[in-house]
């Protein structure tokens, strides 16, 4: 290396030694320790300011609340609810297990931690700062400080004063006082504030005398009452699943410390609650308007602590109040004046249903929930937990349209397909044996699609289930508004009979999706909610494309068939365009007749219920035998819509098929693909099997082909048929009884 190199990376090296003696001077260990020194004095120094400044205030103006007040679309009041149910009691009044059992479910360190969970408040203003939601984490203290002292509103300030008084408030009261406040201040659900009325709500016995699973019960319920109330979650399986493992969380936890022998937890049993009982005020359909409104808000995001005890809000609801009265007039003059529960037990079991939605908004213009809140708090509008029936049938076919399905012999399949309607005959091409028996056993041999569903056969709909694939036609009906989630949503032939549970909204809805031309219509309910100056954001109308126009358009023409020569005749009587399907489910606990024009959909439901509660069957109610849906469900809709409809021009389906009962059929060149006869007469099985009884391996007489018969000749165009006198029979059957689902076990 010559001395000019030798130079240059001797100045090299000097220079890095300058840079790096800055650096050092700069950060030394020494400024660091002092900075996080100087930071943390700082903090302390605002602590302790803090703690200085907030004294721990007298209690919120919980006096002061307001009410909440429902309206019809047009503003008149519908009621006005706000008085907050709540009777305090001492902690003596409450058995110690049944305390400890909120000590499990929501600060297992109670008894031994300061009143704050750093971490958790930490994590709450983080959260609160980043916008991302509520805190998580609080203690016991620190709700009880929110409930008692301060407010519900999600901000730092407020955050801060919650840990400051939490901490005085932990040094200067027991922990009994504590654990009194929390649990005479906390929201319930059911209206129900404080531990007293919650266990009057919910087990109608007082406070002192609560057992432990009951309190481990109410002590589940503090996280998210609405979602966790048994009545709600009941018909929903993932819902219960949810509730009886929240259930089971805060046992488990009393197990870990010691507050509940091993033993006695594994014997212990889930403790169902009693059914709610309704406030004053809220007779007839009023409550049942205000819990489904209720309902709609909290699920699009409101707050139930703040809508249930802050009180304030203005709601108004789409429900028009000519329409409502309607639907009730006609409930009573149809099915209610029919009625002795007196002279007959089982006119005490029905339980009617009904919703009118708006096809082109999803407004919920109508809804009757039962004949008097008071008396029964479930509503049987929005209830889950009976089944669809045959309303489901046209969503077998409506899957088949949309996914261009063939028959077992690779026929394509459409309102003129050809089916085998006998009696209990074997569906072919399915994993699982069933042989569902048509209603009143009645086989009808080889017919269309169309007489199918006019007639409502057994037999077809379960084969066109399997010809389709079971999995298509639950996503197309998920697809058009079915809730998946409802008890009996099952990948077997039998879900083509409808053996899942719906409700009358539900089955509105869908078949408004339908009347849409397959654009998604979601019920909604609630028009508008305001605060003062603050308005609740709702969810914006479904637009989505769920099916092709065609597919529901042929639907809707198939349907008409349905209300012109079959099961749904007597909703004729509304003299208007119509579309419908009946529905009877298996032992006749429900009843139905979902139907639309143009302009509006309602779906009517009877549904078989005991004075304790269990599902029961509607035979005999109103002095007859089975009640089908094309009996009183059907009356009730054709009395309502002829009087919703009354004033306005008769509006006419705009169809885009060549199929279907409202259409003149188009003659088919494909062999075995239409009707010869279109009206055979059906013959009545014999033997002594009940229908309710099929063997699946029960083979049909003459064990034809699953859908085709020997070719027939091309059918002639046929002018439209008829629409038959109110007074005329639907025919020999209704075909509505699906068979139990433990056929196919």
């Amino acid at each position: 290396m010559g001395r000019a190199d030798a130079r240059r990376a001797r100045e090299r090296g000097a220079r890095r030694a300058k840079s790096k003696s800055g650096i050092r001077r700069f950060f030394t260990w020494r400024k660091l320790l002092g900075t996080f020194l100087t930071v943390c004095s700082l903090f302390i120094g605002a602590f302790v300011a803090l703690y200085l400044y907030v004294d721990v205030p007298g209690a919120n103006a919980q006096a002061q609340l307001q009410s909440n007040t429902y309206r019809y679309s047009d503003g008149t009041v519908i009621a006005r609810r706000g008085q907050v149910n709540r009777e305090l009691v001492p902690l003596t009044k409450v058995p110690k297990s049944v305390q400890r059992t909120f000590v499990a479910a929501e600060n297992k360190t109670f008894y031994s931690d300061s009143g704050v969970d750093m971490k958790g408040t930490a994590r709450g203003l983080l959260n609160t700062v980043t916008g991302k939601g509520k805190q998580g984490g609080s203690t016991i203290t620190q709700q009880y400080v929110k409930n008692y002292f301060l407010t519900q509103e999600q901000t730092v300030s407020r955050k801060a004063k919650e840990l400051i008084i939490a901490l005085k408030v932990d040094r200067e009261k027991s922990k009994d006082e504590i654990l009194a406040g929390y649990i005479n201040t906390s929201y319930y659900g059911r209206g129900a504030w404080g531990i007293q009325a919650a266990a009057r709500a919910y087990y109608g016995v007082d406070s002192d005398d609560l057992t432990v699973e009951q309190g481990a019960y109410l002590a589940a319920l503090l996280q998210a009452p609405n979602q966790y109330d048994w009545t709600n979650a009941k018909s929903d399986d993932t819902a219960r699943k949810r509730v009886l493992q929240r259930w089971n969380y805060v046992l488990d936890n009393m197990v870990e410390m010691d507050w509940l022998d091993r033993g006695r937890r594994e014997g212990l049993k889930f403790p169902e609650p009693i059914a709610p009982k309704s406030a004053p005020g809220l007779e007839g359909q009023a409550g049942y308007l205000v819990q489904a409104a209720k309902a709609e808000l909290i699920a699009s995001g409101v707050d139930e602590q703040e809508l249930e005890a802050g009180g304030g809000y203005d709601i108004t609801l789409n429900i028009d109040r000519k329409k409502q009265r309607a639907l009730e007039k006609a409930v009573k003059s149809s099915l209610l004046a029919d009625l002795d529960p007196k002279e007959r037990k089982a006119d005490g079991h029905v339980q009617p249903g009904a919703a009118s939605v708006d096809p082109k908004t999803g407004r919920v213009l109508a809804l009757y929930g039962g004949r008097d809140f008071v008396k029964h708090q479930i509503s049987n509008a929005t209830r889950r937990d009976y089944q669809a029936a045959s309303t489901f049938k046209p969503l077998v076919l409506a899957s088949a349209l949309e996914n261009s399905a063939k028959t077992q012999d690779g026929v394509p399949i459409a309102a003129n397909t050809m089916y085998d309607g006998t009696n209990k005959r074997p569906v072919k091409g399915s994993p699982t044996p069933f042989a569902p028996p048509n209603e009143d056993n009645v086989s009808y041999g080889q017919v269309t699609v169309q007489r199918a569903m006019n007639k409502s056969i057994n037999s077809v709909f379960a084969q066109m289930g399997v010809d389709v694939g079971l999995q298509d036609v639950k996503d197309t009906a998920v697809g058009l508004g079915m809730n998946e989630k409802a008890g009996g949503f099952v990948i077997r032939p039998s879900m083509s009979l409808g053996v899942m549970g719906a409700s009358p909204l539900d089955m509105a809805g869908v078949y408004a999706s339908l009347d849409n031309h397959g654009q998604k219509v979601t019920p909604r309910l609630v028009k508008s909610a305001e605060r003062g100056e603050e308005k609740v954001e709702l969810p914006e109308p479904d637009k989505e494309q769920v099916v092709d126009r065609t597919t529901a358009d042929s639907l809707t023409s198939v349907l008409t068939g349905v209300v012109e020569d079959g099961t749904g005749a007597a909703a004729a009587s509304a003299g208007l365009e119509i579309a419908g399907k009946t529905g009877t489910s298996d032992d006749n606990k429900s009843a139905w007749f979902t139907g639309y024009t143009p302009d509006l959909v309602t779906s009517v439901g009877l549904f078989g219920e005991s004075k304790n509660g269990r599902q029961v069957s509607l035979s005999g109610a109103g002095g007859g035998g089975r009640v089908d849906g094309g009996k009183y469900p059907a009356e009730i809709w054709a009395a309502y819509t002829k009087t919703a409809l009354s004033g306005e021009e008769p509006a006419k389906f705009d169809l885009d098929t060549d199929q279907g009962a409202a259409v003149t059929p188009v003659p088919s060149t494909s062999s075995g693909t239409t009707d010869p006869d279109p009206d055979p007469e059906p013959s009545a099985s014999q033997g002594s099997e009940s229908p309710d009884e099929p063997s699946p391996s029960d083979p049909s007489p003459d064990d034809p082909s699953p859908s085709t018969p020997s070719s027939p000749p091309p059918e002639s165009p046929r002018p439209p048929k008829p629409t038959p006198r109110p007074s005329e029979p639907p025919g020999p059957g209704d075909g509505d009884d699906p068979p139990p689902q433990s056929l196919e076990e």
